[in-house]
């Protein structure tokens, strides 16, 4: 619901919606974000209703080699071994809570449903899921959600016998129920034969995650559980696959009501309303807090043009490959209109399958091989048939659409809860389109020229307000032609706002205008279009509708009435700017434009290798490690990916004589980005500094650096980490004190995740060989703690030195405190620094996040050619 409303306004026994939105912002973008999931779109739907419920909807698309999958029916001696984290009392009901009504009561009796998350942990189940050997020993896997133990267990064979004594806790005091039923979080259950449990388990161990064997799989279909010596648990598999007793209910849907959308008698009144409604204005503040580019293969950022600004319709990245590259990448978009599924629940799933299959053929998908996903979202039906009828009605929409387009729904989720005292949502089925593509095929939807022809193409319409569907399959696979063929370079769905919108967010990020043909009628421009698409066409191409032309004018033109872009950005920007900050003033002061130029040859090793080993270290909450080895690989070295294992002391003194003894064959040492230990409490790296000063990993570092003239690179919590040993600006591990630089917390007081300019400003660092002074490169930035901060005497010396590598720039190459450039604020616009001899690098951008066919809505050079540079070093 509205988040701008006063506190004042707030029903009694709720969070104020502003705090509520803030907070879960900040809670899952952090999660998200530890786990190493690349996050393409963000976006939060209005509408009064979810006042009673806060709603939050997401999906992520998983993908695995197919020979690493194995589905096999489980056999009497197959064990089941759980992995990850603990069971404590947390998320005990969860799956009952959340598909319940609540009321004010619930506050006091509904506090243990909630699950406590342990990103840290998913990583490294991450970890283990991605390793071939380890896949293939399992022979089925359910993770842990609703019921915990009882279904994670429970379902993977007809016959078990559980021993809860054997599942490891977060802490005693635990009752066999709760053991039972626990939903938290981190926790996989996986059946492996008898025979691999001992290799299983060693694979676990080397990935720094708890394994227990807590089941066996039994002859008898029964589900039994034991607990302190009792069995507490005996049932038949029958009576569980019955699924209970039968439920019936006669339903009486409403018919549906008009849902036209309300016409603007004004163009400059319309689309200044608009463009400030909550379901059309900037998201940008929110969507900045979620990492879009790790794992190096986002196709398209969240925001696109020069200005990235005009937002995405779908997301799409690549298909994660550990080794080589790839042109396949995945694509999901979704579709929904609560003002439409509030008068008819019908239409508004239809429309919804039609909205969120349109936004991928706008994206440059074909129509084959999509697939939908729906999550639905009701008010609490009771024994109401009217009640029931909406879920009923929605329902029949969205296989009306399935049916009509020949595509299926492969999975859901659905929610009855959507009650708090007399408050209900409006019904609400949200369709997920997801598919595959060729990453050249994509197409971004922001205008790329002036003087280039717009038109619109409009499906058949029927009577009840939705497209034929045999004319809207024509336009698809129109769509996708005009795309392949280079006819058009710009496509946009209208969805909420219609046309006007379209058209507004197409203009905004490379900052062209546009002018309407005449004669237009207000219904084109504002009403709804599900089903249409935008066309900015090439070569004076055309078809359907003419809806006028770009131009360099930075204005919106219909008639007599010219609206300037600046003054419409300003009203899409500043609307939840209160909530979601974006466009924070920042002061300029201390912009000084370092270029120091290396006089003679760099330094070089006194040894040289054809392929020199990286080492990487990965630590409780890395999760760059993949992007650094593969770009490392790419450019010619060897690396090496080293877990860090600190589950028992002992492990920890193994880690560190292990890493000491590798570093001895090693050419180089990088510490890749994440958040250490999960970055709490009390700021970053905290675990790596700790670790890198034991006596034995510092003594062979030092030897590494000094002795056989090695290389160090950190990047973002790397940096991080460099900074708070001394390694830069000093060169060596040395006792810090608050007279050294150091990194802090972004001054927007939020993580930041989007593309920026570094201007090359010093090459003394053999990392920089392949780049020149004042050269520009674009670069991934995702971090909440990269403000560089420091005396302006110690920059200027730094700066002097050739030790200021990078400094961040705006458009024209200058300087900046200005937060869309320099996203933390750095002094000086500082980005990364060097040590004495350049051979220690720190930097926050993340230069690995590289690849073919990358980032396709925002133009810029990426590759700096930092690690053929460091490869090159030793040849």
């Amino acid at each position: 619901s509205d988040p701008l409303v006063p506190v004042s306004q707030t029903p009694k026994g709720k969070l104020p919606q502003k705090k509520l939105v803030a907070t879960a912002a900040a809670g899952y973008s952090s999660y998200g974000n530890q786990i190493g999931i690349a996050t393409g779109i963000v976006d939060e739907i209005y509408h009064p209703g979810y006042r009673a419920k806060h709603m939050e909807v997401g999906a992520v698309i998983g993908a695995a080699p197919a020979a690493n999958v194995r589905r096999e029916k489980p056999v009497p001696s197959d064990v089941v071994i759980l992995i990850g984290g603990r069971t404590g009392r947390d998320g005990c009901g969860g799956a009952t809570g959340s598909s319940k009504a609540h009321s004010l009561a619930s506050l006091e009796s509904c506090g243990a449903e909630v699950q406590k998350g342990n990103a840290p942990e998913e990583r490294k189940i991450q970890r283990l899921f991605r390793n071939p050997e380890a896949s293939r020993l399992i022979k089925r896997c359910n993770d842990f959600g609703a019921g915990g133990v009882s279904v994670a267990v429970g379902e993977l064979a007809e016959g078990l016998d559980i021993n809860l004594d054997a599942i490891p806790k977060k802490y005693e005091g635990l009752d066999g129920t709760e053991l039972a039923i626990s939903e938290s979080q981190e926790r996989m259950a996986v059946v492996v034969a008898k025979d691999y449990v001992n290799r299983f388990m060693e694979l676990a161990s080397s990935e720094n995650l708890e394994a227990t064997v807590i089941a066996e799989v039994t002859e008898s279909p029964r589900l039994t559980m034991n607990w302190n010596g009792k069995k507490i648990v005996d049932i038949s598999r029958e009576f569980l696959d019955s699924n209970g007793a039968g439920k019936h209910i006669d339903i009486s849907p409403l018919p549906p009501l008009s849902f036209v959308k309300p016409i603007p008698a004004d163009f400059e009144t319309g689309i200044c309303d608009l463009i400030s409604d909550l379901n059309v204005c900037s998201k940008r503040g929110l969507s900045e807090r979620f990492d879009s580019t790790i794992g190096a293969g986002s196709v398209l950022m969240p925001f696109g043009g020069k200005y990235q600004k005009t937002p995405i319709q779908a997301m799409v990245h690549k298909i994660p490959v550990e080794h080589g590259n790839t042109s396949t990448c995945s694509l999901m978009s979704y579709g929904f209109n609560p003002y439409i599924s509030e008068k008819s629940p019908y239409h508004g799933a239809y429309l919804a399958v039609v909205e969120s299959v349109s936004k991928l053929i706008a994206t440059g998908a074909a129509f084959e091989n999509i697939y939908l996903s729906f999550q639905e979202y009701f008010e609490k039906p009771l024994r109401d048939g009217k009640r029931w009828g909406k879920p009923l009605s929605a329902l029949l929409g969205a296989f009306s659409a399935q049916m009509d387009l020949g595509i299926a729904a492969i999975g859901g989720k659905d929610s009855m809860s959507g009650s708090f005292e007399d408050l209900d949502v409006p019904p609400t089925l949200i369709s997920f389109a997801v598919t595959t593509e060729n990453a050249d095929n994509i197409i971004s939807p922001e205008f790329k020229a002036a003087n280039h022809k717009v038109c619109l193409l409009n499906p058949v319409s029927d009577n009840d307000g939705l497209p034929d569907p045999k004319s809207l399959i024509e336009n698809f696979r129109t769509v996708t032609d005009f795309i392949r063929s280079g006819k058009a370079c710009a496509v946009y769905t209208p969805a909420y706002g219609g046309v006007a919108e379209g058209i507004f967010k197409m203009c905004i990020g490379n900052g062209f205008g546009f002018t309407f043909n005449e004669g237009l009628s207000f219904d084109n421009i504002f009403g709804y279009r599900y089903g249409s698409f935008i066309l900015e066409l090439t070569d004076g191409n055309t078809i359907g509708t003419e809806l006028g032309h770009t131009t360099d004018s930075l204005f919106i033109v219909r008639d007599k009435a010219s609206i300037s872009l600046e003054s419409l950005l300003k009203i899409y920007e500043e609307k939840l700017e209160s909530v979601y900050p974006c466009t924070i003033i920042t002061e300029e002061k201390y912009n000084v434009p370092f270029a120091f130029e290396r006089s003679g040859p760099v330094i070089r090793p006194r040894t040289s290798f054809a392929r020199p080993k990286a080492l990487i270290p990965v630590f409780p909450g890395t999760n760059c490690e993949y992007d650094t080895a593969k770009a490392l690989e790419k450019a010619g070295a060897e690396a090496e990916i080293a877990v860090i294992k600190n589950l028992t002391k002992n492990d920890i003194s193994q880690s560190v004589a292990y890493f000491a003894e590798r570093l001895k064959n090693s050419q180089m040492v990088i510490i890749p980005g994440g958040f250490s230990g999960g970055d709490e409490p009390d700021g970053s790296a905290k675990f790596i500094t700790s670790f890198f000063r034991s006596s034995a990993v510092r003594d062979a570092l030092e030897k590494l650096l000094y002795s056989r003239d090695g290389l160090m690179l950190g990047i973002c919590n790397g940096f991080q980490a460099l900074i708070k040993l001394g390694l830069v600006p000093y060169g060596h591990i040395i006792d810090t004190d608050e007279s050294f630089p150091t990194l802090s917390f972004n001054t927007i007081g939020r993580h930041q995740s989007k593309l920026v300019r570094t201007r090359i400003s010093s090459n003394l660092s053999p990392w920089l060989l392949n780049t020149k002074v004042g050269e520009i490169y674009t670069v991934p930035v995702s971090h909440g703690e990269g403000r560089f901060l420091s005396s302006a005497e110690l920059v200027k010396k730094l700066g002097e030195n050739g030790q200021i590598a990078t400094q961040y720039v705006d458009l024209c190459g200058n300087l900046t405190q200005d937060i869309m450039y320099n996203p933390n604020g750095s002094i000086c616009a500082v980005e990364g620094i060097t040590s004495p001899d350049g051979r220690i690098f720190g930097k926050m951008g993340h230069s690995e996040r590289i690849g073919r066919g990358l980032y396709k809505n925002v133009g810029g050079l990426y590759d700096m050619k930092l690690f053929e540079s460091a490869v090159e070093y030793y040849r």
